[in-house]
């Protein structure tokens, strides 16, 4: 690694958190610097301002800041810096470096985003997801490449088939790292881990910062330089939050109210459930609003092509759920609505941050149910604020409680399995012993 030297604002963030030098100051490839120059990017945001010395100077890296702050260019600057000064081409089936991502969405995102930066280089980016052909993947990456973009799940099925090599990978990047663990991708990084090179470096960026977050940093970083822009579970200061107090029959017709106040404006709608945001998508249709939906329920194809309408203005309404949500980066998102509140609390973090992208303003509004209670004091909680109320009230006399996962398995017809054996029935490999009719 290059030395660089560190500004000392990049080391104590507090003090000189708002002070932000330019690009040029920081001594990165010509290319890099000509790229951000056709982009208008001249400064950088504050996680960019203390990340990229560090990183450029081979210190792994651990970034904590909301969405829509500019992570991308954080981790993708110094990687791109450090790939342009390493000469020869990546061997069949390898990557020099290595990012993942818990959605589609953000693998796209991140992977357009490299590319432009990368472009008039010799430097690759390829991008394995699932949804999409596994063999045109398998063939693009025969040939190798130098940045290696993807979600854990397909990745590890292209390593099952002995279709990459990631013995060559020095570099990793976990981005959105707290939705992997979500996601249960934790298993999936304990596979790709051990098959990656050394020494390597690695940069962890996540949104919030929960007790697996520090388990998962001391596994994976080597004494990690801290970087943060704001408390874990902060939403950006340009979000103006609120809530509606409204029964779950109501939320319609309150969706329809607030849509109507602002119809050109650009509004993402968060349902709960797959199933949830293709009908509330499908409603809105029929009642004349310019509506699409992407879930999981959807193909590549049409939640792309769904984002792209959406970006594009040509839909103004995107009602999503959680995981197909992540990665959307749309400046001009002017309101996100939860018409369903998550049942992870940091996940609401993760779905206002789709707004007051790139230092705008944008509005955050809530629906809350008398079911929702619970979650929504669990979401107040983790950001330490108390969301104001646009209408409604808190009602009275509701015992809040965690969900219960055994509950709800027992709803469903599933009966936790005993400890030790316990209360097993008697006879051969568990089973009743069968009853004997009585004489005549």
């Amino acid at each position: 690694m290059r030395p660089v030297t560190i500004c000392p604002w990049a080391i104590a963030p507090d003090k000189k958190d708002n002070f932000l030098f330019d690009f040029d100051m920081l001594g990165l490839a010509p290319a890099l610097n000509k790229a951000l120059k056709s982009a208008n990017f001249t400064q950088p945001t504050p996680i960019q301002n203390q990340a990229i010395p560090l990183a450029l100077n081979g210190h792994d890296i651990l970034g904590l800041a909301q969405t829509g702050t500019g992570k991308t260019l954080a981790f993708g600057l110094p990687l791109i810096d450090h790939l342009l000064a390493q000469p020869g081409k990546p061997d069949p089936k390898t990557a020099k470096a290595l990012i993942l991502a818990p959605t589609r969405e953000l693998v796209n995102q991140i992977a357009d985003s490299l590319r432009f930066l990368t472009k008039g280089s010799k430097l690759r980016v390829a991008t394995v997801v699932g949804g999409q052909s596994i063999n045109k993947q398998i063939m693009f990456l025969s040939r190798g490449t130098d940045i290696l973009v993807a979600t854990p799940g397909r990745l590890i099925d292209l390593m099952d088939r002995g279709a990459v090599d990631l013995g060559a990978v020095r570099h990793l990047v976990l981005d959105e790292a707290d939705q992997m663990l979500d996601l249960g991708f934790i298993h999936a990084l304990r596979r790709i881990a051990p098959a990656l090179g050394t020494p390597r470096q690695t940069m962890l960026f996540s949104a919030t910062m929960p007790k697996q977050m520090e388990e998962l940093s001391r596994a994976y970083l080597n004494n990690p330089q801290r970087v943060q822009v704001s408390p874990p579970g902060k939403a950006a200061d340009k979000i103006t939050q609120s809530v509606h107090f409204v029964s779950k029959p109501e939320k319609p017709a309150k969706l329809r109210e607030i849509l109507s106040r602002d119809s050109n404006a650009l509004t993402l709608v968060f349902s709960r459930t797959k199933h949830g945001a293709e009908r509330l998508m499908k409603g809105l249709v029929a009642d004349g609003y310019n509506a699409a939906s992407i879930h999981g329920n959807k193909s590549q194809g049409q939640r792309d092509r769904a984002i792209k309408a959406f970006r594009a203005g040509e839909v103004n309404v995107l009602v999503a759920t959680d995981v197909a949500a992540r990665g959307i980066d749309i400046p001009g998102v002017a309101y996100v609505i939860n018409f369903d509140l998550p049942e992870v609390p940091d996940n609401y973090v993760h779905r206002i941050g789709r707004t007051a992208r790139a230092g705008r303003e944008g509005e955050a509004i809530a629906f809350c149910s008398p079911e929702e209670v619970d979650l929504l004091l669990q979401i107040q909680k983790l950001m330490k604020i108390e969301i104001p109320v646009a209408s409604g009230s808190m009602p009275e006399g509701i015992e809040t409680q965690k969900p219960a996962r055994r509950q709800n398995n027992r709803r469903r017809g599933f009966k936790p399995k005993p400890a030790n054996g316990a209360g097993k029935p008697s006879g051969s490999k568990g089973r009743r012993p069968r009853r004997r009719r009585p004489a005549a």
